[in-house]
């Protein structure tokens, strides 16, 4: 196994200088874009059914086996810049099996390497399973885009197929508040990451002040875009987008980090509402906008077939397998040769840029060349 220095950076909590699933860090580093994030699907299993999941589509009842436990830490051991995973599902705490046998070791062995970990969960199960985490994750990540039961009820249960009891799902919610309490008072870093979308636009202060309140360390907002569950959501005008983040901007516990992700906002538009609102977003104490990983530095793989996929959400096939190339490889092939990366891997240093997802690209910007512009200063 290769083994970094350990350093106080690397045993401190992370912070808003302290971001390294920015690929803007590693970008500037070597003058170009390295694999520096790995990103694990371990299931498709989950007790929720939320409108807006990004991987709604393959979500299922039962599920096959794995790929070889130990394929997958050689795998890791190979990529050598390799500064942060991420464990996600479906929900990956779903059996205590999974937490034992796949999460546990893995998280293991990135305290081992010393590099940042990260588990999404939704918090609703019981808290004995996340409690044996504390010692080995760095960063529990939870959806959070709720006022109330109600709209946890309406939200986490859009797609469930079958009649959930409100008694049932307001249960969860509860669970869940709980355990990010507990969770927060027993040491482990919980960043709750809300939508911004039709239904939490005008609702991110009350919603901010809830995550507060369960003891979150950073509130992470990141707009929703048409993938998966959401493409038949109804779509927010950029104006609308605006607002809601100036409006969590005047509300928010400036305590807390707030950090904010794929916005569709660049220093190169031709806008003095988008200049004012990156100026804003520079100037404020503990708020940070985070480049998006996703093809930058990071891959995810799916711990069924071992297929790699370079992007999470754009309907990009997968690009190789762990059971054939390295990983570093196979991020190798998609950075040198893809034409959609070609599209969209742009720089700006002058910004702090590194351009549009292609998410993003294809719903607001179709046909703009984003490798001929250049940041403008009003």
């Amino acid at each position: 196994m290769k083994i970094l220095k350990h350093n106080s950076a690397m045993t401190a909590p992370v912070n808003p200088k302290d971001d390294p699933w920015d690929p803007i860090v590693s970008l500037r580093e070597f003058g170009r874009h390295v694999l520096t994030s790995v990103e694990m699907t371990v299931t498709n299993l989950c007790n929720m059914r939320c409108e807006h999941c990004a991987v709604g589509d393959s979500l299922v009842l039962k599920e096959p086996e794995q790929i070889p436990l130990d394929l997958m830490l050689r795998r890791l051991d190979e990529v050598e810049h390799l500064r942060t995973i991420s464990i996600t599902g479906g929900e990956p705490t779903f059996r205590k099996q999974m937490v034992d046998e796949k999460i546990l070791p893995i998280l293991k062995y990135a305290k081992e390497r010393g590099i940042r970990s990260q588990i999404n969960s939704n918090l609703t199960l019981d808290y004995e399973r996340y409690e044996k985490l504390i010692p080995y994750l760095d960063v529990m990540h939870i959806s959070f885009n709720y006022t109330n039961e109600q709209d946890f009820y309406e939200i986490g249960f859009a797609n469930s197929g079958h009649p959930v009891k409100k008694e049932v799902a307001y249960k969860l919610y509860h669970t869940m508040m709980e355990n990010s309490r507990k969770l927060s008072e027993a040491g482990m870093y919980i960043s709750a990451e809300s939508m911004i979308n039709y239904r939490t636009h005008d609702r991110l202060p009350a919603i901010h002040k809830l995550i507060t309140e369960m003891g979150c360390r950073r509130h992470e907002v990141h707009p929703m875009y048409a993938s998966n569950f959401a493409k038949g959501l109804p779509v927010l005008s950029l104006d609308e987008m605006r607002q809601a983040i100036h409006s969590l901007l005047d509300e928010r516990n400036k305590e807390i980090w707030m950090l904010f992700g794929t916005l569709p906002f660049y220093a190169c538009n031709n806008s003095e509402a988008d200049a004012a609102l990156l100026k804003r977003l520079r100037e404020e104490p503990m708020v940070t906008v985070r480049n998006d990983p996703d093809g930058r530095n990071r891959v995810n793989v799916n711990m069924f077939t071992g297929e790699v996929f370079v992007t999470d959400f754009a309907d990009i096939p997968s690009f190789g397998s762990v059971h054939e190339e390295r990983l570093d490889v196979i991020f190798a092939k998609w950075l040198n040769e893809h034409p959609l990366n070609q599209k969209v891997n742009c720089y700006c240093e002058a910004a702090s840029c590194c351009g549009p997802n292609l998410l993003v690209a294809d719903m607001y910007y179709k046909d703009t060349d984003f490798k001929s512009r250049k940041a403008i200063t009003f």
